[in-house]
């Protein structure tokens, strides 16, 4: 059996997380850290015990291997305590994804107590990366009966609102954990927490993920949930192509626009799929929520043939070019029809699909709070029908 230290390096090598660069430079969201620190010092500074604590520690190592299962630690107590901090009431996603960005600042920035390789050092920041993600917290307790994963995304946009949240990954920190009883059954929710970078898309992010869960059938249902327009969309037909013509969280543009689709790349290659897949979450329960915001069933895409309109079904699209799905042209679409599409080739039956939820611009608390118990009642009405 391999040794945890042993199972997070070989891990950290495997799965698709954007690294450091050789020479340890930063990278665009970690430079922002100033900008951020200088216009909310209390939420980027919020946990900075751990970074502390981090630095301290990494100053001290010399054992190759021992550093990298201690960042790990590091970085999952982090995640752990943000997620305490949210159900204990702090509603803000924020602080983790800054505080994120400073320890990779730090392991960038700072030496340990022997001389570590560019390659090493990229270890320790997917390690890092990794771990306070919640990717190496999915633990269901024994007594779950029905077991659900969602994952959230980190704030982006952070050039138009340098203290933007992000709806979604509140409510990932919210659920994570989450136990509540159906028809007799024990249900817990599981959370991870998914960068805005196409790099860790191109790289097999969300298929490293996903794969064991579809391969042992280890889950009962899988929400993917990101923050997108006016009320909650639920996205019926993802497209495999990106068309908008916004930057990730490292401002990189793919050069996609809605007139030239870009299809996503995958181990190397092109991402192959079909243009459209469906979802296959309980719409008609879920639209029985009560909550200020109305749940669409969206159908709308867009084709390079036909523009933007209302699909009837996956056989009408089976010919098109896809230039947006349901969820748009940007990772929320993507990341659910990657989790899609995994779900097809494995001929799996969880229940897979993308929640939209209603947009904010920078931090609302009582709007957010109001999302993440509309999610929550959504969730809960779902796992009715399994």
């Amino acid at each position: 059996m391999r040794t945890p230290s042993m199972a997070l390096m070989a891990t950290a090598l495997l799965v698709g997380l954007t690294s450091a660069s050789a020479n340890a430079k930063l990278d665009v969201e970690e430079a922002r850290l100033p900008v951020a620190t200088a216009a909310m010092p209390e939420v980027v500074k919020r946990y900075q015990a751990f970074v502390t604590n981090l630095s301290e520690k990494y100053a001290q190592h010399s054992d190759e291997l021992k550093i990298t299962q201690m960042v790990a630690h590091q970085g999952l107590r982090l995640w752990q305590q943000a997620v305490r901090d949210v159900q204990s009431g702090h509603l803000d996603d924020r602080s983790l994804y800054w505080n994120r960005l400073a320890m990779r600042d730090l392991l960038k920035t700072q030496n340990p107590n022997f001389n570590i390789a560019p390659w090493q050092r990229d270890i320790l920041i997917k390690a890092v990366e990794k771990s306070s993600r919640g990717l190496s917290d999915i633990q269901f307790k024994d007594d779950a009966e029905i077991k659900i994963l969602l994952t959230g995304f980190d704030p982006f946009f952070l050039d138009r609102h340098i203290d933007q949240s992000n709806p979604s990954g509140l409510v990932a920190l919210a659920l994570d954990g989450y136990r509540f009883s159906v028809n007799g059954e024990q249900v817990q929710i599981e959370t991870v927490m998914i960068p805005v970078r196409f790099a860790d898309f191109d790289d097999g992010l969300i298929e490293s993920i996903l794969t064991p869960i579809y391969r042992d059938n280890s889950v009962d249902m899988i929400f993917t949930v990101s923050m997108g327009r006016d009320e909650f969309d639920i996205e019926r037909f993802p497209g495999r192509n990106r068309s908008a013509a916004a930057p990730d969280n490292l401002n990189v543009l793919t050069g996609a626009n809605k007139q030239a689709p870009i299809a996503p790349l995958f181990n190397g290659g092109t991402l192959n799929g079909p243009e459209f897949v469906e979802f296959s979450l309980p719409i008609a329960a879920m639209q029985t929520v009560e909550g200020p915001w109305k749940v669409n069933d969206n159908h709308t895409v867009a084709t390079l043939a036909k523009g933007e309109f209302q699909a009837k079904s996956l056989a009408e699209l089976q010919s098109a070019t896809s230039v947006a799905g349901s969820g748009g042209g940007y990772l929320s679409n993507e990341i659910s029809y990657r989790a899609i599409l995994l779900q097809k080739q494995f001929n799996s039956r969880i229940p897979v699909g993308h929640i939209h939820t209603p947009r904010i611009a920078a931090y609302d608390v009582k709007v957010e709070h109001d999302i993440v118990e509309q999610v929550r009642a959504m969730v809960e009405l779902a796992t009715t029908t399994l």
